[in-house]
């Protein structure tokens, strides 16, 4: 069961730092498509226009999105931190043998370069 557990916490990590490395990458792409449509501010009319109009309302919309989504990440980054904590206080020997195996398998990895 504790290894189910530690896996877990593994897994969760792994797609955390994914997650913040995507919304790191998609802030990026809102600056530079922010950019280029600052960069069109004089063209207000025809085709350039419409394209524009319609890039700053997907623009902002996707901003919501981000913030939204940035959001529920550090609501389930907290509920995993508060899990930790909690199977850390209710079960601490179980805690250090996990943390003393993970240890271990590191040093081991380190060892081998």
């Amino acid at each position: 069961m504790t290894t189910k557990k530690s896996d877990h916490t593994v897994a969760h990590e792994d797609a955390s730092s994914s997650t913040d490395h995507l919304i790191g990458e998609f802030k990026a792409l809102l600056a530079d498509a922010e950019a280029l449509i600052h960069a069109t501010e004089g063209h207000h009319e025809g085709a350039i226009g419409t394209i524009r109009a319609k890039a700053l309302e997907t623009l902002e919309g996707a901003k919501e999105s981000l913030s939204s989504v940035e959001g529920q990440l550090a609501q389930k980054a907290k509920a995993a931190a508060d899990g930790a904590d909690e199977f850390v206080h209710r079960k601490p020997w179980e805690a250090v043998g996990v943390a003393a195996g993970l240890g271990l398998l590191i040093g081991l990895f380190i060892g081998r370069r």
